[in-house]
């Protein structure tokens, strides 16, 4: 049974007109791509990929054509895309595009498209936080943007929130932000929304500002809805509970840019009562994959992207296997990445109970490249379980955040944000957690503050190896 979602008041740009309303241009094919996202999620998968290959053609002839890192790369023939089996045979032929790619085109805008088709827009330049060391800079269409606002409401609908609330965002630095130590506020939800329907405010603060500001300023915001990274969700969570603040008006936790870690979840809807939505998604890729609304699952947006969750050798994995993530926007003409390997890995799911035939992610593990190297050679996840953290928690009592850092195959060193100076009777509690789980094999070290330092994008992440191939 699906709960109706709070009403959407639609702005009227017609004068003289309020209701029915008649939005604007752009409006009305924003609402257009939602009445179809409306119908496409219940599809069957197979109608879903066949409709998806429809687009992916005129993607690929596109790029052909217009786009010089492309015009050698890609097959000439494609099998219609009803014949499914065909087209996936010739699909798999195209080779994966890798980061260092895109940088080395960036030179010569190998990768930009030479025009676009009429009514796409202008072109738009962002760059990627770079969390894997390597930023680079992606080109997206306007016509691209409105896809992304389209799954952005689709978000908001599916987790039925009430747009005329306040949204309050904790997110990454940047020009201007610094100066904000009160944080910043607007009437409306952004550009995703804007000039359609009728939305509450939208305050925002600094990534960097202290724990403690950012929970006196989220208590004198009572917002609605709160969005952040997951690690700044689970520090709020915890210094709200150590304070016995209470956020009354709170009705959900949004997470974003980050690996939403189970006993993070657990945490955070622990301490203030309220589900935590979590969203995959890149800036160069758009969404990824929405959070079902009715289980547990990451339903990938197939209208808007093709993902393909692949084994090492390159060939589909099947429910239940984890693979590295490829994704190809299906609407960014003007710089179109075609089975881009994001570094990413994921778990891919049976179809979910829910009955929307999108394809479905059980996890979402992180980058790839941050996997645990074994002295003795080979790779694996550094999951830490609840009774892990349980067991490091009572190692260091004063414990709030933990970052592990792989420094050479042999060594492992260990970033603790604790409330207070670490004793050595903890630093060597700690070394010896860390050598039960992950092995005598590894040197251990320890230090610590009083909040880990974060990227330049705000992100934290708790395992990073350092360790390059080869190394």
């Amino acid at each position: 049974m699906h709960r109706p979602a709070p009403p959407l008041d639609v702005v009227s740009a017609m004068p003289g007109i309020a209701w029915p309303a008649l939005p604007a241009a752009s409006g009305a094919a924003l609402l257009a791509i939602l009445f179809q996202l409306e119908q496409t999620q219940w599809w069957p998968g197979e109608r879903i990929e066949t409709a998806q290959r429809r687009q992916l053609a005129q993607l690929v002839s596109h790029a052909a054509a217009t786009v010089p890192f492309y015009r050698d790369r890609l097959p000439r023939d494609w099998p219609a895309a009803e014949d499914g089996a065909a087209w996936e045979a010739v699909w798999r032929s195209v080779p994966i595009l890798r980061r260092h790619e895109i940088q080395a085109a960036d030179e010569s805008d190998a990768m930009l498209a030479d025009q676009l088709p009429a009514g796409h827009g202008e072109y738009r330049e962002i760059f990627t936080s770079g969390s894997t060391g390597r930023p680079i800079r992606a080109v997206r269409s306007q016509l691209w943007e409105l896809v992304w606002s389209a799954f952005t409401l689709r978000d908001h609908l599916w987790h039925r929130r009430d747009v005329t609330g306040t949204l309050a965002v904790i997110r990454e630095s940047g020009a201007g932000k610094a100066a904000w130590p009160q944080g910043d506020a607007q009437q409306g939800w952004g550009f995703s929304s804007a000039g359609l329907f009728e939305t509450g405010r939208l305050v925002s603060l600094n990534v960097t500002t202290p724990v403690d500001q950012q929970l006196e300023w989220l208590q004198r915001q009572d917002a609605d809805y709160l969005l952040s990274h997951p690690s700044i969700l689970a520090r709020l969570a915890a210094a709200s509970q150590e304070a016995g603040i209470r956020l009354p008006r709170l009705r959900q936790a949004i997470g974003i840019a980050e690996m939403l870690r189970p006993e993070a979840r657990a945490a955070i809807e622990a301490a203030w009562s309220v589900p935590v939505i979590d969203v995959y998604s890149t800036r160069e890729a758009g969404y990824l994959a929405l959070q079902c609304p009715d289980h547990g699952g990451y339903h990938v947006q197939s209208e808007g992207l093709r993902l393909e969750v692949v084994a090492e050798d390159g060939t589909p994995c099947g429910p239940g296997e984890t693979g590295r993530v490829l994704v190809t926007p299906l609407h960014n003409l003007a710089m179109p990445l075609i089975r881009y390997d994001i570094g990413d890995a994921a778990e891919l799911g049976a179809p979910c109970p829910c009955g929307r035939g999108l394809p479905v992610l059980t996890r979402i593990l992180g980058r790839r490249q941050n996997m645990l190297r074994l002295p003795g050679g080979g790779r694996r996840w550094p999951l830490l379980s609840s009774g892990d953290l349980g067991a490091l928690q009572r190692a260091v009592p004063p414990l709030r955040q933990y970052r592990i850092v792989q420094k050479a195959l042999d060594h492992l060193h260990l970033v603790l944000a604790i409330a207070r100076p670490m004793t050595a009777e903890e630093a060597t509690a700690a070394q010896g957690w860390a050598q039960a789980k992950f092995g005598t094999g590894f040197r251990i070290t320890v230090e610590s503050h009083r909040e880990l330092p974060r990227s330049a994008a705000g992100k934290s992440e708790d395992f990073i190896c350092e360790v390059p191939d080869g190394g």
